[in-house]
């Protein structure tokens, strides 16, 4: 119960329930019914005697893999959930290497996988589980990455691909419930969205989360920080302005791919088309992050040339060879405008696209053209380019 307090004022419980006595605290939150404690209530505040008696598929394992096939460390428990989380993140915490990032006269420090990340993955695992299999929720840590595994398959029309905006759906409503009253979960699927957010402003890949039929897994891959994101996120902060997560995705894939429409904005964002044109649209026009070319479905958006260089990593290719990455952005672009049938480019869009003058673009274009990856349709003002081949 002192954990189960603990963790809740930290996450802002109202004082008037933490300080009601232990009975009052579980009745208050629900988990009292007909004066007899519910298994939400044991969850919660039992002993790991009387959990593994009455609950006995409520079990978590925590394994160091030392190799694919081996590992160095396994623990388990049949601890309260709350309990539970704190043991785990303790055991992860210890082997999770801090990077100390220098910024002028300051020195910040960050850890490989951020905490706030690993805190949501495992209590998500732990909490909406299924208690019809005697699988424990399992955490396994390895060289390359974290995953944490929670025992029965998505609930309620959730998926893979619309776990980001769905409604949120759970098995055990006692237990989730009274964690809400405790604010130690969310019911509006923000934990997934923190998961989000805390890798992604450090230039992270996202978690990739699995729905494996009788598990649900989400995994963390081990990556450094990339410190031009990390800045530019805190430079923004401090100008009161806050990315969502969808902002935040749109970011990454154009530091990347270097340009994005909105059907490619609506899969990595899990919207509709309209509600993507709407984030690429704020982004172009209130945040001014990015230009936009072409007209109707084949509108696409690129970055401001200005933030790509400020987005740029010292080392990354495509930022010490100009002409090169130019060379790659039009050919991947003319390429997935092919595969949509979305038609050709004029020399104005491509121009927008790699921040080349006209008279570059047309060398650049004919030495493409020359190659063989890309033809030129149509004459004059009405001439356009499509892909015509790999490159």
């Amino acid at each position: 119960m002192e954990t189960l307090r603990r963790e809740a004022a930290g996450q802002g419980a109202p004082d008037d329930l933490l300080t009601l006595d232990d009975w009052g605290l579980l009745a208050a939150i629900e988990t009292i019914r007909d004066g007899r404690p519910t298994r939400a209530a044991l969850l919660l505040a039992g002993t790991p005697t009387a959990i593994s008696r009455h609950v006995p598929m409520h079990l978590w394992t925590h394994v160091r893999m030392s190799s694919p096939t081996e590992y160095s460390e396994r623990m388990d428990g049949h601890d309260a959930v709350l309990v539970a989380l704190v043991r785990i993140l303790d055991r992860i915490m210890a082997d999770n290497p801090i990077e100390t990032v220098p910024r002028g006269p300051y020195h910040n420090e960050y850890r490989t996988y951020p905490e706030i990340a690993l805190r949501e993955a495992v209590l998500n695992a732990l909490c909406p589980r299924c208690y019809r299999t005697g699988s424990p929720v399992l955490i396994e840590q390895r060289a390359d990455g974290i995953t944490t595994s929670s025992p029965g398959g998505f609930v309620g029309g959730v998926t893979e691909d619309n776990i980001l905006h769905h409604r949120p759906v759970t098995r055990n409503h006692c237990l989730v419930g009274a964690l809400a009253k405790l604010r130690l979960v969310n019911r509006t699927r923000l934990g997934v969205r923190r998961m989000y957010r805390a890798m992604l402003i450090e230039g992270k890949e996202p978690p990739r989360i699995h729905d494996m039929g009788d598990s649900v897994s989400v995994a963390f891959r081990r990556s450094p920080i990339v410190r031009a994101i990390r800045w530019f996120v805190a430079d923004e902060l401090g100008k009161r302005i806050v990315h969502s997560v969808d902002e935040l995705l749109v970011l990454r894939h154009l530091r990347a791919e270097w340009a994005a429409d909105a059907p490619t904005v609506a899969r990595l964002c899990q919207r509709s088309a309209g509600e993507a044109r709407e984030v690429l649209s704020r982004m172009e026009l209130d945040r001014g992050y990015l230009d936009r070319g072409g007209a109707g479905r084949g509108s696409y958006w690129t970055l401001k040339r200005e933030l790509r260089e400020r987005l740029s990593e010292s080392g990354q290719r495509g930022f010490l060879d100009a002409a090169h990455a130019a060379r790659d952005r039009i050919v991947s672009i003319l390429a997935h405008r092919a595969d949509n049938d979305l038609g050709p480019l004029a020399n104005r869009d491509l121009r927008r696209i790699t921040g080349l003058d006209r008279v570059q673009v047309v060398r650049l274009l004919k030495r493409l053209r020359e190659a063989g990856h890309v033809r030129i349709e149509g004459r004059g003002r009405g001439a356009g380019y499509v892909y015509s081949g790999g490159a």
